[in-house]
């Protein structure tokens, strides 16, 4: 998943902060890199695991990333790749 703050001027420690903030059943964390993409700002690369019984990522985004109070650090969530077990 793909997390894009709103500017350069993003905390960005307090960016993934926010995204990792977000607990529920069926949704686990995982590694996450800064990939820088121009003009000084920097995407948020993480992976995850969602357990489709339990969550959509649909839910995730919508419900939990892109609203308040994550959207003061967060502009927008894409899924850069899907893997289903």
């Amino acid at each position: 998943m793909e997390v894009k703050p709103w500017n350069d001027e993003t905390d960005m420690k307090k960016f993934e902060a926010c995204v990792r903030a977000v607990e529920m059943q069926g949704l686990l964390w995982g590694a996450s890199k800064l990939v820088p993409v121009g003009y000084g700002i920097k995407n948020l690369t993480i992976m995850l695991t969602i357990v489709d019984d339990l969550m959509s990522p649909d839910n995730l985004i919508e419900d939990y990333l892109t609203c308040d109070p994550n959207n003061e650090y967060i502009q927008s969530v894409y899924i850069v790749a899907f893997n289903k077990i």
